[in-house]
């Protein structure tokens, strides 16, 4: 079974910290590769990763655009037809600063995850870091909140499941499987 080249599009996994974002990016990618549909996934939290912040954006909002623009640009060159993109939109604003800098249409899934789920997720990735634990366990309950007044979001999605039966989900709510 072959690409069915449809137009470039991207989906943007959107969620609080530990909803499972990169893990179901990386999994969506697996179905879409056993599909044959040329696509790439983008990790926003890597392209806003540098220190020290630049002044006035403390969550490097402005370099991750900036970064995301042009690896979208260089994908869709190569012949991407789906980008995944896996990161927060907070507000209305934001989504359309994703949009733009994408380039193509865009839709945004929100990962849902149960709070007791995200917690183990977050205390598995920073067994090691006492202080980032605790700033994101902290950080995913204001975030979540955040992201339900936001309400930017054309599908939700629980991502309690297993990575790949998260990703076929979610494929599934955009209409791509």
């Amino acid at each position: 079974m072959g690409s069915d080249r449809r137009r470039p599009a991207a989906l943007l996994l959107n969620g609080t910290v530990g909803a499972g974002k990169t893990t179901t990016a990386a999994a969506v990618s697996d179905l879409l590769a056993e599909r044959r549909v040329p696509h790439a996934v983008i990790d926003i939290d890597e392209l806003r990763r540098c220190r020290p912040a630049p002044p006035g954006d403390p969550f490097r909002f402005a370099v991750a655009l900036a970064n995301l623009r042009d690896v979208c640009r260089n994908h869709l060159a190569l012949g991407a037809e789906y980008l995944v993109l896996a990161g927060v939109c907070e507000d209305g604003e934001q989504r359309a600063r994703h949009e733009g800098a994408v380039g193509v249409p865009m839709t945004v899934v929100r990962l849902r995850v149960a709070p007791e789920t995200a917690a183990a997720r977050l205390r598995r990735r920073h067994a090691t870091d006492p202080a980032a634990l605790a700033w994101h366990l902290d950080r995913c309950g204001e975030l979540d909140a955040i992201l339900d007044r936001a309400a930017v979001d054309d599908h939700v999605v629980s991502s309690d499941a297993s990575p790949r039966q998260t990703a076929a989900r979610t494929l599934r709510a955009v209409g791509r499987i």
